[in-house]
């Protein structure tokens, strides 16, 4: 079976490419039985395994289908793999939940109400692939979504904002306490990219876990304000809302499968559906749609207005182009922690362009050194000096992707022969002529704080905006024969 998913984060000739393992591919299912004897398996000439039964006679087995909770809960591959079978997250999924939509609207019956939030990296990917401006593409998708039959189409800069002081403040804390003497407290590492989670959670599990930030990705802030927050307003459960995201990355759909984002008692997701730009493409190819010719359409501000004077709902952030985690924290640490403000964070590459350090000293001492490490082979290099009691730093904003978020594995592919790299320098570039958004002086964020949480550092917004991680320990089965 061929499958459109990411095997790895596989990044063409960026020198980054780690091959899964073949361990996450359940073969066949055996069910139990009462038999004494052992069971005698063999390949028919289809090429399927059948089992001999106790009078002879063969028994095709069944194929396992596997959801991204077996991922999740695998200690195999370090990302969604190639043969995972993700029939909750894919396009077709989606367009069968809008024809139903429309089905059910015709019908008189009682529908999901659909929300569709958009991510500032995959517009740009796809404005890059079609020729249009930033700001064309956004109203155009936007557009095109509602066509579909979504009833609110958001951007996410309000999450985008709430992820960075989450973080910010979190920082500081853990600084704090970490001057007092705790242990395991610095460097903060962050948590925004699930491959880069899922790959400490399998592999270095209960050390590196405690240096991971708690606070969620903005796609999973995204999912808490629009679950209980937008669907509270509407009059809703957060049950009949049907939230989808346009994400960069493959492994965001394994984020949102990720059991700490499920309500049991509502049986609900905070996001039910990821797709990416590469889908998107697919889904306009497949439905001979030309996004030049769709008509545009304006993102909802259900949240309140964000910044005064912006001249385009598609906003970025000072720093990297994976939502300059490592810059606002810096900025903000500074400031909170050493009454400073006129400070510039220059982060200058290092061994090579995807491993940047920053440092900031006063009187002659360094007081903070902050990094930005993209790509697994830097990666690895940051944990083996943390293994090793030399990590000087005290944030990393860790990207499992080179070049981070805009050169994410489910962005579209280059054309015309362009390089990886370069595309993602282009798409860096274009992210960084987007007006900034400050997530201390956005209003929504305030009001958000104010009205809906109770305040900053609120139990509810502890619960809405943090989370926990999970060791992933080796598991030996039969399943995980390699046939």
């Amino acid at each position: 079976m061929t499958s459109r998913f990411s095997g790895a984060l596989q990044i063409t000739n960026l020198d980054d490419f780690i091959t899964p393992s073949q361990e996450c591919i359940k073969p066949i299912e055996i069910q139990a039985s009462k038999r004494r004897s052992g069971a005698k398996i063999k390949i028919e000439e289809d090429g399927i395994p059948s089992i001999l039964n106790e009078i002879g006679q063969s028994e095709k087995l069944q194929k396992v289908e596997i959801t991204l909770a077996d991922c999740l809960a695998c200690s195999g591959c370090i990302t969604s793999a190639e043969s995972v079978l993700v029939t909750q997250q894919s396009q077709e999924e989606l367009m069968r939940v809008f024809k139903e939509k429309v089905s059910q609207c015709q019908s008189g019956d009682g529908t999901k109400f659909i929300v569709v939030s958009l991510s500032v990296q995959a517009v740009l990917s796809v404005a890059k692939r079609y020729g249009l401006n930033s700001e064309e593409t956004l109203n155009k998708l936007v557009g095109y979504f509602y066509e579909l039959g979504a009833d609110s189409v958001l951007d996410m800069t309000v999450a985008d904002d709430f992820a960075l002081l989450e973080s910010a403040k979190e920082f500081v804390e853990r600084y704090k306490v970490a001057k007092g003497g705790a242990a395991n407290q610095l460097p903060m590492l962050s948590s925004s990219c699930p491959g880069w989670v899922c790959y400490a959670e399998k592999t270095h599990g209960n050390f590196i876990l405690p240096y991971i930030s708690v606070t969620k990705s903005p796609q999973q802030i995204m999912g808490s304000l629009v679950k209980y927050h937008l669907a509270e307003t509407k009059g809703l459960a957060p049950e009949q809302v049907y939230h989808v995201t346009l994400m960069p990355c493959y492994d965001k759909k394994l984020e949102a499968s990720r059991e700490d984002f499920y309500n049991s008692e509502r049986n609900s997701r905070d996001v039910d559906c990821v797709i990416t730009p590469i889908e998107l493409e697919q889904m306009l190819k497949e439905y001979n749609v030309t996004l030049s010719e769709v008509k545009e359409n304006k993102v909802q501000k259900p949240f309140g207005v964000e910044m005064e004077n912006l001249e385009s709902n598609l906003c970025g952030h000072s720093g990297s182009g994976s939502g300059g985690y490592a810059d606002f924290i810096f900025h903000y640490a500074v400031k909170h922690l050493f009454d400073e403000t006129d400070v510039t964070a220059e982060f200058k590459s290092l061994r090579n362009p995807d491993f940047q350090e920053a440092i900031f000293q006063k009187d002659g001492q360094i007081l903070l050194r902050f990094a930005v490490v993209n790509g697994f082979r830097n990666i690895q290099n940051l944990v083996q000096k943390l293994k090793r009691g030399k990590c000087s730093y005290d944030y990393v904003e860790v990207m499992a992707c080179p070049c981070g978020c805009l050169n994410g594995g489910a962005q579209i592919r280059p054309v015309n022969n362009i390089q990886p790299r370069e595309l993602a320098l282009q798409l860096e570039s274009i992210y960084h002529e987007l007006p900034k958004s400050d997530p201390e002086k956005n209003k929504a964020v305030q009001n958000l704080y104010r009205n809906w949480l109770g305040g900053e550092c609120t139990d509810k917004g502890l619960a809405y905006f943090h989370t926990q991680y999970h060791e992933i320990k080796k598991i030996n089965t039969a399943l995980t024969i390699k046939w």
